[in-house]
């Protein structure tokens, strides 16, 4: 059997406009590009630290 990955929940609150460009990169770099748009991405370092850089634009839920 496979093994169960842990995943996060990632849902965009915050527009993109007027931040800084490799902010809006991050958040198309996590699949995220509108607004109240979720995610389910699965929970690696790589992934929380992008998180962490976006931390004011988007929801996480575990």
């Amino acid at each position: 059997m496979a093994a169960k990955k842990n995943t996060v929940t990632v849902t965009q609150i915050g527009s993109p406009i007027r931040r800084r460009k490799d902010q809006r990169q991050t958040l198309v770099g996590l699949g995220l590009n509108k607004m109240h748009k979720t995610r389910e991405l699965e929970d690696t370092p790589s992934v929380r630290g992008m998180i962490n850089k976006v931390h004011h634009l988007v929801r996480v839920e575990e």
